[in-house]
């Protein structure tokens, strides 16, 4: 029976501490992560509906950050910012990506803190990279502590991948596994979070990529400090 993806988060029943296994974070590949970025791809990981689907609502003069970004942030043209702030693994990449203002190249399975001070951005996003993240829940806690009281963090995924590098608990399950783990990132990453929502935006059910969001408001009266 096919599970509807804006159901999976509806009512998860969540276990009282984190399911996860220490193996879920491994990979076929557990090659340096440096080296398998250190070559530019300029090339789209999604197709073109896919990537026409992707729209963020942004607040007015939001201050965003963009985190696994590369040459293009999948933002709707003409979105206003204040600030946009990518954060890759590639700096050629980065270098590209015309919707930043600026960028920091760092390998978050390396050192998942975020090099920004407490409460700086409105919106954090992630765009078809949350599978390969070997420490989400550091990384979800720090987006956590970044982002302002009432801010968004929004995760978008395909079924696509680098299988190499995915983790196993994420090619060991289908799409609304997948909305359900980066639910359980939300969960457990920090309890700063509002429960976390899904919604399938997939253009073409079965005919091109599909997509899904993720996403949690950090609570407003939660405080990083």
């Amino acid at each position: 029976m096919n599970v509807k993806i804006a159901d999976v988060l509806k009512d998860p029943k969540w276990p009282e501490e984190p399911f996860f296994r220490p193996t879920d974070w491994q990979r076929q590949d557990e090659s340096s992560d440096t080296s398998f970025y250190s070559s530019p791809r300029f090339v789209t990981h999604i197709d073109d509906p896919a990537i026409k689907a992707l729209t963020v609502t942004f607040p007015p003069n939001a201050e965003v950050l963009d985190i696994c970004s590369s040459w293009i942030s999948h933002y709707p043209e003409g979105a206003k910012r204040k600030r946009t702030v990518g954060m890759g693994m590639n700096k050629a990449e980065l270098a590209k990506n015309k919707q930043l203002d600026e960028y920091v190249v760092k390998d978050l399975n390396v050192d998942p803190t975020l090099p920004f001070c407490d409460e700086s951005f409105d919106v954090v996003t992630c765009v078809v990279s949350v599978d390969y993240l070997i420490r989400p829940l550091e990384v979800f806690a720090e987006i956590a502590r970044v982002l302002k009281p009432g801010g968004t963090c929004i995760m978008s995924m395909s079924n696509r991948c680098f299988p190499t590098k995915a983790v196993s608990i994420w090619l060991e399950t289908g799409d609304a596994g997948h909305v359900f783990i980066v639910g359980a990132y939300f969960r457990y990453g920090s309890p700063l979070f509002e429960p976390p929502t899904a919604v399938d935006i997939s253009p073409n059910p079965g005919r091109s990529d599909p997509m899904f969001i993720v996403q949690a408001a950090k609570k407003k009266e939660a405080t990083s400090g």
